[in-house]
């Protein structure tokens, strides 16, 4: 029952998991989501990249019918989020970034529970055979909080799992892990991907992490959808390489568009970007029409998905992360007057 995208010609092209149109959602005089529109390929990895506040957990929640969108259409495994959310829900799974585990439950309670909720029948040959997978097996009637994190991720998939679904929504699925847990989650999230023919919706921030693991992706800034493609794509996006020049008062910014390989310069006060077809070449001549002792920073980026955002929204991806914390702690202090 999949969505079959269709060619400019009406011909059928390829199965879609997920396929959005338009979708927004509001919070007050906030909107979370503005018209996003989105189509997933089945059997792939897809990232939905941006920071925290972007939108992200907004959307995934859309698209697990837990909250209701204020506009727009979307299905998930053939059903419209609205029209047949039960059927929605039947078959998709969810990890998400914090932990969902009971503690006291050793790892094949957690199972039978998760089997219960879902009113599953045959289930415990299908959970013996994700333990095996996972490397659980010999820890199935250890009771969790004796894992390990990367422990408890593994346990977390194999609920997500054991009712077969045709989707699973990951929303920051590595956030606080060291560098190696998250580097193991990696290679056992494309591991079901292609040994349970799974899509993969993964939510986050990390830059690298995108990178390394979708197929395809989307970056969300700010509830729209400003980029989509393959990762190659979103860097061919970007021509040259970009020069980021912060300094200590307001330059003016005239000379240097004069300068021979400076193709834009864009920004305002004491922030530029200066795109460029070789930093090597242009960054002395640069340099040679700026006061140095007023540069507090500079910053290379060659083409990459960092370069892409910065390209598109004019600010780096953990600036954006920095403006959406102190937003929420101004929130809060106006809530508490």
């Amino acid at each position: 029952m999949n969505t079959v995208a269709e060619t400019a010609s009406g011909s059928q092209s390829v199965n879609l998991e997920i396929r959005t149109r338009n979708l927004v959602k509001n919070y007050g005089h906030v909107r979370a989501l503005d018209n996003v529109s989105i189509d997933i390929p089945s059997g792939t990895i897809f990232g939905l990249l941006g920071p925290n506040g972007a939108g992200k957990t907004t959307l995934i929640k859309v698209l697990t019918a837990l909250i209701k969108p204020d506009g727009g259409q979307a299905t998930v495994a053939g059903y419209d989020i609205l029209a047949s959310p039960f059927e929605v829900k039947k078959r998709i799974g969810w990890v998400a970034a914090e932990v969902i585990l009971d503690d006291d439950l050793t790892a094949w309670e957690n199972l039978w529970l998760q089997a219960k909720l879902q009113n599953l029948k045959d289930w415990t040959d299908t959970a013996r055979k994700l333990l095996d997978y996972l490397g659980l097996s010999d820890r199935a009637d250890s009771k969790v909080k004796e894992f390990s994190t990367g422990m408890r991720k593994k346990l977390e998939i194999a609920l997500a799992l054991l009712h077969n679904p045709s989707v699973i929504f990951m929303d920051e699925p590595t956030i606080g892990l060291d560098p190696g847990t998250r580097r193991m989650l990696w290679d056992l999230i494309r591991g079901i991907n292609r040994n349970y023919g799974v899509t993969v919706l993964l939510t986050t921030h990390y830059i690298e992490e995108a990178d390394a693991l979708c197929e395809r992706l989307a970056i969300i800034s700010r509830g729209k959808i400003v980029a989509a493609g393959t990762p190659s794509e979103l860097k061919s996006r970007v021509k040259g390489e970009l020069i980021e020049v912060e300094t200590e008062g307001v330059t003016d910014p005239s000379p240097l568009r004069l300068l021979e390989g400076v193709r834009e310069v864009t920004g305002e006060g004491n922030r530029m970007i200066i795109r460029v077809d070789s930093s090597e070449e242009t960054l002395p001549l640069i340099l040679s029409k700026m006061n140095t002792m007023s540069i507090k920073k500079i910053n290379v980026q060659k083409p990459s998905l960092e370069t892409v955002f910065l390209d598109i929204t004019g600010t780096r991806i953990d600036e954006e992360q920095q403006m959406d914390i102190r937003k929420f702690y101004a929130n809060i202090r106006r809530a508490r007057q």
